[in-house]
């Protein structure tokens, strides 16, 4: 065969690969949307029916959720999907799927570019393809997908255009557009964009004058909104919501240790003494944030994170496999140590240690940021180049044991990912159906079906806050929510003053137990309960429901526990 023909099924193989792993049950698996998905959801349906957030701003910049602001792009990005599939797991989860697949694609291209390579390029594009970090976040509605591929393509319009100059806008385009995805690029972009201008400021005089003053046009006009929006919009909520440096545990720390300094040379000192100099020099917000910054960093390379537990948050990670897979730790170890001393052009190297060095620093600076794989999603690619980077380099340097050590690798990947697709589609639907909130959907759907029989529905808020799953699974009329979003309030009986939308109520009856429900609930009352609130297995054992309660229906987890009731009075 020829090589050319080599070169295009392969990568024809590697895409349909990346393409199955990342559709095939899209819309089962995760088992539901989580409150964030359908948050997406909601403002892509307002958007498509008003022109408005929900929160009724007009084509924003940063969205206003309920409890944050929002980049912008993905949301903007589901309105067709949800146009098409209404505010689904498909629609949704579908253009995260798509930045995806073309994230492997422009992977290949940028490694195919970097090192002239095809080969590894196709080991990494491969890699990427069955990653486990990767996957994860390809098949639900997160960001950070769209926010890769664009970047990619911004490093590969970047170094085509050192030689093209006309292709230098392409990549001010892209990389300025990362920004408008997902808040993490709002700090590792400066840090991107000091590093291309470092490594090849040379090679940048180089390209006409003419070119470089469209790139820099373009830069300035992708950029501008999106920076003054997030100055001086509500863009930097989230960051100060999540940020190491607004933490309220910060100052009673250095309280403590400051008191703890004093009681060593007196140990009748009482806390609010003032600390001595020394104390004040040693213990300090300064000190404390570089502290925890620095843990975060080195937090983020541990064996925990990338290969043993990976993120302890079930919606980021399979609980138990890591971010990469196993054994792949050595694979970069060796990729890093062949980078070092192997043949590769000065300047990539020196921007790949760059990538490897910087990609941490914005999840640093966040409250558990060292193992949050959202937010450290720039991490990745580079932590892919080495893996392949690591293996094609063993494989080259044992070439008398080639066929062998290649048969051992691949037996190697393909148990390892054989069992993370076990545990993926046989146990995680189970073990992460809360962390998905699975349930709302089933028992949303049922309640606002049945609501012409009663005048007033009510949902629990002894759980999660309900509003934005009954807003997305009912797909209730925006214009209706717009002016005041959820400041009308009514006192009923038993709930107090509680929040309603039309004849839909959020709240929680002053009830002990399920056995003085009923005497809480007005008549004409559907009430939608959680399972925890209950206490009891109603599924199981239909026989304790109080008799003044009619039970209407049960809806389970994935896992068959209870997850919520619906009641009204017999």
């Amino acid at each position: 065969m020829e090589t050319k023909n080599l070169k295009t099924y392969l990568l024809i193989g590697i895409l349909v690969i990346a393409t199955v792993l990342r559709l095939w049950k899209i819309d089962q698996v995760p088992v539901s949307l989580f409150g964030d998905e359908l948050d997406v959801g909601y403002h892509a349906y307002s958007i498509l029916k008003t022109g408005k957030d929900y929160s009724g701003n007009s084509w924003p910049l940063h969205f206003q959720s309920l409890a944050e602001w929002r980049t912008p792009l993905y949301l903007y990005s589901a309105v067709p999907t949800v146009a098409m599939f209404g505010i689904s797991p498909l629609g949704v989860r579908l253009p995260a799927a798509i930045f995806g697949i073309l994230g492997v694609f422009l992977f290949y291209l940028l490694i195919k570019l970097i090192t002239g390579n095809w080969k590894l390029a196709t080991l990494a594009g491969l890699l990427l393809a069955i990653s486990p970090w990767h996957l994860q976040y390809s098949r639900a509605g997160f960001e950070v997908t769209q926010m890769l591929t664009f970047y990619l393509a911004g490093l590969l319009f970047f170094l085509k255009g050192l030689k093209e100059g006309r292709l230098l806008p392409y990549s001010a385009l892209f990389l300025g557009l990362t920004p408008w995805v997902y808040s993490t690029a709002k700090f590792f972009l400066p840090l991107t964009v000091l590093g291309l201008l470092i490594v090849w400021h040379k090679e940048l005089f180089k390209v006409g004058k003419k070119y470089l003053l469209w790139t820099l046009a373009v830069f300035i006009l992708v950029v501008a909104p999106i920076t003054w929006s997030t100055l001086f919009g509500g863009g930097t909520a989230r960051f100060g919501y999540i940020s190491v440096f607004t933490d309220p545990t910060t100052i009673p720390e250095i309280g403590f240790s400051r008191l703890r300094d004093s009681k060593m040379d007196d140990p009748e000192i009482k806390f609010g003494a003032q600390p001595d100099l020394e104390s004040r020099v040693v213990h300090n917000k300064f000190q404390w944030w570089g502290g925890v910054m620095l843990k975060n960093y080195l937090q983020t390379f541990s064996s925990q994170f990338l290969f043993i537990n990976g993120d302890l948050n079930a919606r980021h990670a399979v609980q138990g496999a890591g971010e990469f897979y196993k054994f792949e730790g050595l694979f970069i170890l060796l990729g890093l140590v062949f980078l070092l001393i192997r043949p590769l052009d000065r300047k990539i190297k020196i921007f790949l240690l760059l990538w490897l060095v910087l990609a941490p620093i914005p999840a640093a600076m966040t409250r558990d940021g060292g193992s949050h794989a959202t937010r450290l999603f720039f991490l990745l690619p580079v932590l892919v180049f080495l893996t392949a980077y690591g293996i094609y380099g063993l494989v080259d340097v044992l070439k008398n044991q080639r066929k062998l050590l290649s048969l051992g690798i691949i037996g190697l990947y393909l148990v390892s990912f054989l069992w993370y697709q076990h545990q993926y589609w046989v146990h995680y639907p189970w073990d992460s159906e809360r962390w998905w909130h699975a349930g709302f959907e089933s028992a949303i759907k049922t309640a606002v079906s049945q609501a012409g029989d009663y005048d007033k529905v009510i949902f629990s808020m002894a759980g999660e806050p309900t509003f934005i799953f009954f807003l997305g699974w009912s797909q209730y009329p925006p214009q209706e929510v717009q002016d005041g979003l959820f400041s009308e309030k009514e006192n009923i009986a038993n709930f107090g003053e509680i929040t309603k939308v039309g004849k839909y109520y959020f709240g929680t009856p002053n009830a002990p137990s399920v056995y003085e429900l009923a005497r809480s609930l007005p008549d004409k009352t559907l009430y939608v309960a959680t399972a925890k609130e209950v206490g009891i297995n109603l599924i199981t054992e239909p026989d304790r429901k109080p008799g003044d309660l009619k039970l209407l229906k049960a809806v389970a987890f994935p896992s068959g526990e209870p997850a919520y009731y619906l009641f009204t009075k017999n």
